[in-house]
């Protein structure tokens, strides 16, 4: 952390405990103490901070009685990356909700949300108008279906729905024991326990198309069952790993994918000429081929071989398609 980072982690020490011991700062901290000393040096004498050591209370404290001196005040400290994210993140979501039994209780939460995107002198409106969250790629879903999913997700009860199967274009009728709501990449997927198949599965939430709450008990999968279900292979299609896909970078595309997180397990490697190598596990090579495509000719699929030639069948179809241009 830098030294700004370091004056709001003094001072929250120093406003949460009545004397604190160096011992607390410099493992709080992660620095010398000799570099700790500057700090609280640089806090008295630049910044006022009243802090003063008692030896008898061994640590350092507050000094709330000496008010006749300067002011007080940290410097600003800009919001890193990830908090920025789930401010303004908190903020679009609370303001896409439509009027309703929740707009008075979401109210507070709305006000104190922009004013903590005010607290460094920048107001809410404006920082929302100069940072963007942009959703790519966002499906419409029923709400009345979704609230249903959520209550017998919540209260473990099971699910009678109607799944659309986009891939064949037909309907299905399945009773699910639903196991988590998943927001991934801008859209809503329930994991369920599928009685119709008797086995986990993976619903995009848009394609039940009817749902209804049903009096039975939901069965329960352990969490390292759910986990090993589906964080072990690429993407929203679970199942156990069955290939390891090398994809081959070039070396101008290296210089962002060498920096994406693709998989938990992945591996990555710089090649001699620039060029960087990526190995993925994957279960279902249907949206991992929609990742490779999108960078085009700047990647080669190492293996396995009946990847490159799901790949190499899918570049022909549509090469025949535009061909006669």
């Amino acid at each position: 952390m830098n030294r700004s980072e370091r004056f709001y982690v003094i001072d929250k020490l120093l406003r949460t405990q009545r004397a604190v011991p160096i011992e607390d700062f410099l493992a709080a901290l992660e620095v010398s103490q000799a570099t700790f000393k500057r700090d609280i040096e640089y806090m008295r004498d630049r910044l006022h901070a009243p802090i003063v050591w008692d030896r008898a209370a061994g640590g350092y404290f507050f000094d709330h009685l000496n008010l006749g001196g300067p002011h007080y005040e940290l410097p600003g400290l800009w919001f890193s990356a990830k908090e920025l994210f789930a401010l303004l993140a908190a903020q679009k979501l609370l303001g896409d909700i439509e009027p309703g039994v929740l707009a008075a209780h979401l109210a507070p939460i709305q006000s104190r949300l922009a004013s903590l995107l005010e607290t460094f002198g920048h107001s809410s409106a404006e920082v929302s108008h100069r940072v963007r969250l942009l959703s790519i790629a966002k499906r419409q879903l029923e709400p009345r279906y979704f609230a249903d999913m959520a209550s017998a997700l919540l209260s473990r009860q099971q699910l009678k729905v109607e799944h659309w199967n986009r891939s064949r274009d037909e309907i299905t009728t399945r009773n699910l024991s639903p196991q988590r709501l998943v927001h991934y990449r801008d859209n809503w997927y329930l994991d369920a326990w599928c009685h119709l198949r008797d086995g986990l599965r993976s619903f995009a939430a848009e394609t039940l198309v009817r749902v209804a709450v049903l009096p039975e008990v939901a069965i329960d999968i352990p969490d390292e069952t759910l986990n090993a279900h589906y964080a072990a292979a690429y993407g929203i299609f679970a199942g156990a790993p069955r290939e390891i896909a090398s994809l081959i970078f070039s070396a101008e595309r290296a210089r962002w994918v060498r920096y994406e997180r693709w998989h938990a397990d992945q591996c990555g490697e710089d090649l001699p000429d620039g060029r960087y190598r990526l190995k993925v596990p994957y279960s279902d090579e249907r949206e991992l081929l929609m990742d490779v495509m999108r960078h085009g000719a700047h990647v080669v699929v190492e293996e396995p071989h009946s990847l490159r030639r799901r790949l190499k069948e899918e570049v022909d179809a549509m090469f025949l398609k535009y061909s006669g241009d």
